[in-house]
């Protein structure tokens, strides 16, 4: 089992295509003074008028908040669900912002309580200097990430537990993530294991699971790959109902055509689901 001494897997950052953004703040060139109704205004520092817009106030809660502020700081957000644990400067690097610009969000997130620093416990040599801070989503942003159906579907389970006992709720979750196979299974195409890993987590990053596959440690005597869930949209309902996390667990092992090994879970309170699995040749009738 290769997981840090908090019970969370190492899910480390994931290289993804950088979406290009503009931060909120930017520079506006202002109209020319040179009309007859001007008023007389001193010139910016290349011979013309500029000033700042801006949607925060430091020290206070901008209210509004711009459109494009918002819509930049849930980007960070969900990063940090899918990449974490990750670094201001990771990010930065993904969404083609400053480093800076990127801090302020994640001020703003960790101060909100959607997202928190990460203390690594893995062993290693100690280093020289400050280490960089990495962020990982906490449960308040996980529920920021969530749409507005949980609490209707832990009331339905709820019922139908009433009614006919856990069972019953087994078997919905069973038919559940039969679905989901049947769903996945024709195109799950590759036969190595390592790239069938990848298309699962391709699939399951396509319905919201932000998800992807990260080595697993070199002292194993079976190689192995870790499946990291930053985002998980039945986290709520998993919390009271943990036979969904189990027949998932049992769709990736079919899937796959191997054991797998769940090591942790969202609802469980980590900050990502992370299932070991072994890299060996999938069984015949999985392909």
């Amino acid at each position: 089992m290769y997981i840090d001494d908090d019970g969370e897997g190492p899910c480390c950052p994931r290289t993804h295509a950088p979406h290009r953004q503009h931060e909120a703040t930017t520079r506006v060139a202002a109209p020319s003074a040179s009309g007859p109704h001007a008023a007389a205004r001193p010139p910016g520092p290349r011979g013309r008028e500029e000033h700042t817009v801006t949607t925060t106030t430091p020290g206070t809660t901008p209210v509004p908040v711009d459109a494009s502020e918002s819509t930049t700081r849930r980007r960070v957000l969900e990063l940090v669900a899918s990449s974490g644990p990750v670094t201001a400067a990771d990010l930065a690097s993904q969404l083609g912002l400053t480093s800076a610009g990127v801090r302020r969000h994640l001020a703003l997130l960790e101060e909100e309580g959607k997202i928190a620093v990460h203390a690594s416990r893995t062993p290693g040599r100690a280093r020289r200097g400050r280490p960089a801070r990495s962020y990982v989503v906490t449960s308040g942003g996980q529920s920021e990430l969530l749409g507005g159906y949980s609490e209707i579907a832990v009331q339905a389970l709820r019922h139908l537990r009433a009614a006919g006992g856990s069972a019953a709720v087994a078997a919905f979750a069973a038919e559940r993530y039969d679905d989901v196979v049947q769903r996945y299974l024709p195109r799950l195409t590759a036969v190595d294991p390592a790239d069938r890993a990848e298309q699962l987590a391709a699939l399951l990053a396509a319905d919201g699971y932000a998800a992807s596959v990260r080595p697993g440690p070199a002292t194993t005597l079976v190689p192995t790959a870790q499946l990291c869930q930053g985002h998980c949209p039945v986290q709520h309902v998993a919390e009271e109902f943990g036979e969904l996390c189990e027949a998932e667990t049992r769709a990736f092992s079919e899937l796959l055509g191997t054991h797998v090994q769940r090591l942790a879970t969202i609802a469980g309170g980590a900050h990502a689901c992370v299932t070991n699995l072994p890299l060996r040749a999938p069984e015949e009738g999985t392909r």
